[in-house]
């Protein structure tokens, strides 16, 4: 039977303890407490026992040591037994049966780049003590860490029963999971820090925190099993952090989310109006435009064909008229800020199609590392977070410079090129691509391929290439076509040969020192 008694609340996180507190007090709990806790209830006349009153035993060292007692851990751990409950009535003890406690904000502090030793002082140690007691005893012990756990909590105060076996297990794995991430974040930080007591780009150790949010139909393919796993503390705006808005459509798969993060961190680069419409991965066709609906009609176009079945972001709210556009073809799933209510309306009426809302909308410069899954390990980077800007600053290494318009058409090229798989040769237009290869062992290969997409297109277009040219074949390949100007990183032992060529067919050609490889 685990009918609650008396409870031990302790919680930094302020939270609905109130509300939890007053329930237990009705149903005739003993309320044991600490600190700032404590007060808050007897605040709001609440009737609580301290903890030092219970175990006869004062906070010492300014609160360091209170929880860390025989009573408080005899307590919690008592089994049902005739030998523990004596052993337990000798220390001068109680049985504890509920245990509501959440920890110091140690991720927090790093967060606001707090001083060294604020940050130890956020190393909770009697909280995660009396969590993992209580996680380890729940055969008896209900052990709640998060608030919005509160109320289950407070509904099972009506069982005669109590809290029943089930929930005691669920919320004790919950508790042994947040102990694990809470000891994680301290061995990153503490390990993260060099000699000097500088932050460290990557930390000795790299312990990483995922919880599952769903399965997925599938993996890569139907045979292979799939969920889909959050970051602890995911940043708002990041597809962690996105809401479905489907309504009982079926799952997203693998390949949706995987293809939807692709064309979010590719939209997130425009700042206008933008769509970016999005295959295995690759950028298909990418627009801006003076409304929503022209910039997803213009990337659709790019390359109509491949744009079926395709996965859609967008950097506005999506209205009515973009609604109308994106059901105009069938497409897999449109991910956005959000959606206006008749957009919404419109959309769900397409049998198939997933609605992602991101909210808040990240900038296209954020911070994160990326990670790589190799067997038996991880390859760790930073972000590729440059772009904006480096075509403003990039060298002029033909006769001939761009024009302003070629400038802005280099521009939005380059942005785009960034997200497309390598080999990449992007083609655009002011504002839209034309044509894109990716993904080729030659970079000569992937022009062709760019080429054929943007067919007529190409006359008067310009190239983004995220890597150097090794040869001149690629931008020989290029000029044939009828492209105008280039924008590339150089740095390849032929680009004497590569500028005379772009010389020789009258093009302008900027180096920006930086390459753009996507893997």
């Amino acid at each position: 039977m685990a009918r609650i008694r008396t409870a031990l609340l302790s919680v930094s996180d302020k939270r609905g303890v109130l509300e939890l507190a007053r329930a237990l007090v009705d149903a005739g709990v003993e309320i044991l407490s600490t600190g700032g806790t404590a007060r808050s209830l007897r605040g709001a006349g609440l009737a609580v026992t301290d903890v030092s009153e219970y175990t006869a035993s004062p906070e010492v060292m300014d609160g360091r040591v209170k929880t860390l007692h025989p009573r408080v851990h005899g307590g919690i751990l008592m089994r049902d037994t005739i030998g523990d409950r004596t052993q337990l009535t000798e220390l001068g003890g109680k049985p504890i049966d509920l245990v509501v406690v959440n920890l110091y904000p140690f991720e927090a502090t790093v967060a606001r780049g707090a001083p060294h030793d604020e940050v130890i002082e956020n190393i909770d140690i009697g909280g995660p003590s009396m969590i993992r007691s209580a996680a380890k005893n729940h055969a008896r012990v209900t052990v709640v860490v998060d608030p919005d756990d509160y109320p289950r909590v407070i509904a099972s105060l009506a069982s005669e029963e109590g809290p029943s076996a089930a929930l005691r297990a669920e919320l004790a794995a919950t508790a042994f999971s947040h102990t694990a991430a809470y000891d994680g974040a301290i061995a990153r930080y503490l390990t993260g820090r060099g000699a000097d007591g500088a932050a460290l780009a990557f930390p000795g150790t790299l312990p990483l925190h995922f919880e599952k949010v769903y399965d997925l139909r599938y993996g890569e393919n139907p045979h292979q099993r799939g969920a889909f796993y959050a970051e602890r503390g995911a940043p708002a705006g990041s597809l962690a952090r996105a809401v479905s808005l489907d309504l009982g459509k079926k799952e997203l798969s693998f390949n949706n989310l995987v293809d939807a993060e692709a064309a979010l961190d590719a939209v997130r680069e425009l700042e206008p109006p933008a769509a970016v419409i999005v295959k295995h991965t690759n950028p298909c066709g990418v627009a801006t435009g003076e409304t929503l609906a022209q910039a997803y009609r213009a990337a659709r176009e790019a390359d109509a064909l491949s744009a079926f079945g395709s996965i859609v972001a967008l950097n506005r709210s999506v209205d009515a008229d973009t609604a109308l556009a994106i059901g105009e073809s069938f497409v897999e799933c449109v991910v956005a800020p959000g959606f206006e209510p008749d957009a919404l309306e419109l959309l769900r009426q397409k049998k198939n199609v997933r609605l992602l809302a991101t909210g808040e909308w990240m900038a296209a410069d954020h911070a994160a590392l990326v990670y790589r899954r190799v067997a038996g390990g991880l390859v760790v980077q930073d972000r590729d977070a440059t772009g904006p800007g480096e075509v403003a600053a990039a060298r002029v290494v033909t006769q001939r410079a761009p024009s302003a318009e070629e400038l802005a058409a280099l521009d939005f090229a380059w942005r785009v090129v960034k997200h497309v798989k390598s080999n990449a040769i992007v083609l655009a237009k002011p504002g839209r691509t034309v044509g894109v290869g990716a993904g080729q062992m030659s970079r000569v290969v992937s022009v062709e391929i760019a080429v054929k997409k943007a067919g007529a297109e190409a006359r008067g277009a310009v190239l983004a290439s995220d890597a150097f040219f090794p040869f001149p074949d690629g931008l020989e390949a290029a000029a044939a076509a009828g492209i105008t100007a280039v924008v590339q990183p150089g740095g390849s032992v032929k680009d004497e040969d590569v500028v005379r060529a772009a010389d020789a067919a009258g093009l302008a050609m900027i180096f920006t020192g930086v390459r753009h490889f996507r893997h």
